[in-house]
């Protein structure tokens, strides 16, 4: 048989693992769920060790014992930007503080954007910083928890942390490196050495490679634990929505991934660095390569907060929400139930649905939150143009495109084709292919997917929609001082 890879992404809610052959053929895959927790509103962590850690060894020692070949090349994407402080060992000091629906570091944006200069900061970086930024998470570690600070000497993130104690290499990737304003410049793909030197002190960064180089080979006592062969290379990974794009083949300038998944995510392969003040401007996963990307921040967990108020399965909910007209029979929804990312930068907006009456039902409401998904994206894929990306193909990933109706809903808004790929399966379908590059076991070139269907806009709903999207852009400006003062009552 031919070698094999092993793909491992770790997600919000579960970690996804496959075992496929050099071809591209999925062979086997598993999948562990995990909990996220919020100990306070705005924050969001994970325990590395009980969930990025445990969930990796799982699906290691599970897919593993199903190879019925060599298991050729290992990799790992996770959830990101992620700042985990650890220290010389890679032991956890705390749990790590997740990506821009963790929002506790708004002071500290403001505060290192004043220090550093607006726009300095846009010229270096790409973009502004965010709740999405790593740079000001380490600022509020610094300030807000001196102990742990003071034994950081480690940096990681989900996928870097488990490549530590898989291989003892301390790295990190560019385009993950890149979504930690304003560290780092997608420009010169490097270090900006001032800043770091001015937030990060003594502590050692560490080294930047391209995703599919190997970061190192698993060690003796990582063999015993997983069950895989020493020596066996790892690939240095990345942050999941981009290994998902190179999933379906989305790696070429002006193709556009869209991942429905907890969050929505737009990535957009660029054959430079492009300046993006409000969305993310990062390197790609493979050398030579960059990206214009930008993400909300509650999409699918929206639908599933609907399900568990409601006590209503997707199934029945997409049902009724089918019976519904489009536009929601005059419901508009925000979605900024996490704050926002992009395009607005807000961690403080809040949901908002409008022009409720006495007769709307469930599915109404929730065909109102699939449609607000569709305005988010317009809204951030608009943005992406107006920054210099051309668009020319769209393609849908992730659970949410296994259902008819919600794809067709994106479609209508946004006015586009999106191709639905053969292998639906996400990240860790990508990061079988990055292990298999750094394997040595395929070229840089290589595409295992292609297009299974496609979903084309229907031209009834497009003046309806376009409308109503004027709407969505009218009602953020119109009530953010009134969320933005819940925002601050909801943390008392």
């Amino acid at each position: 048989m031919a070698d094999l890879v092993i793909g491992i992404d770790i997600g919000t809610g579960s970690t996804k693992g496959v075992l496929s052959d050099t071809k591209g053929n999925v062979l086997y895959s598993e999948v562990v769920r995990h909990e996220t927790a919020f100990p306070k509103p705005g924050w969001a962590e994970h325990d590395a060790d009980a969930v990025w850690w445990s969930d990796v060894v799982k699906i290691c020692r599970e897919l593993a014992t199903r190879a019925k070949g060599d298991v050729a090349g290992l990799c790992i994407s996770g959830i990101g930007p992620v700042f985990l402080a650890a220290d010389e060992r890679g032991t956890p000091l705390r749990n790590a503080i997740l990506y821009g629906v963790d929002t506790r570091s708004s002071k500290e944006i403001d505060e290192l954007t004043e220090r550093y200069g607006e726009e300095t900061v846009l010229k270096k970086c790409g973009n502004g910083m965010t709740s999405q930024s790593v740079g000001p998470k380490i600022e509020w570690v610094k300030r807000n928890e001196p102990e742990v600070w003071a034994k950081t000497r480690r940096f990681l993130m989900a996928h870097t942390y488990c490549v530590f104690h898989l291989t003892g290499e301390y790295v990190l990737d560019h385009l993950a490196a890149s979504m930690c304003e304003p560290l780092y410049s997608p420009f010169t793909n490097d270090w900006v050495d001032e800043w770091v030197e001015d937030i990060c002190g003594d502590l050692p960064m560490p080294r930047l490679m391209w995703s599919n180089e190997v970061a190192g080979h698993i060690t003796d006592n990582a063999a015993r634990i997983t069950g895989l062969r020493p020596g066996t290379p790892v690939a240095v990974g990345s942050v999941d929505a981009f290994v998902e794009a190179l999933s379906v083949g989305v790696r070429q300038p002006g193709q556009v991934m869209l991942m429905y998944g907890s969050t929505m995510v737009a990535v957009q392969i660029s054959d430079r660095a492009l300046e993006g003040p409000s969305l993310w401007s990062c390197a790609g996963l493979l050398e030579g390569t960059s990206n214009l990307s930008g993400g909300m921040s509650t999409t699918g967990s929206l639908t599933t907060w609907i399900s568990e108020l409601t006590g209503l399965g997707y199934d029945e909910l997409s049902e009724l929400a089918a019976q519904s007209k489009p536009g929601s029979n005059g419901l508009i929804m925000l979605p900024y139930f996490s704050g926002e990312r992009t395009p607005i930068a807000d961690p403080d907006a809040r949901g908002l649905l409008a022009g409720l009456n006495l007769t709307h039902k469930q599915g109404d409401i929730y065909r109102s939150a699939l449609e607000a998904t569709g305005f988010g994206s317009r809204h951030l894929l608009e943005t992406i143009r107006k920054c210099g990306g051309q668009a020319t193909e769209y393609w849908a990933v992730g659970g949410g495109t296994t259902g008819g109706l919600w794809p067709q809903i994106m479609s209508d808004i946004i006015g586009i084709k999106q191709y639905i790929p053969e292998v639906t399966i996400g990240a860790s379908y990508g990061d079988a292919l990055l292990a298999a590059m750094a394997a040595g076991c395929v070229d840089e070139t290589t595409v295992w997917n292609r297009a299974e269907r496609e979903i084309v806009p229907n031209e009834d709903n497009l003046e309806l929609y376009s409308e109503m999207f004027q709407t969505y852009l009218d009602l953020y400006p119109a009530t953010a001082p009134m969320s933005h003062k819940l925002a601050d009552i909801q943390r008392r």
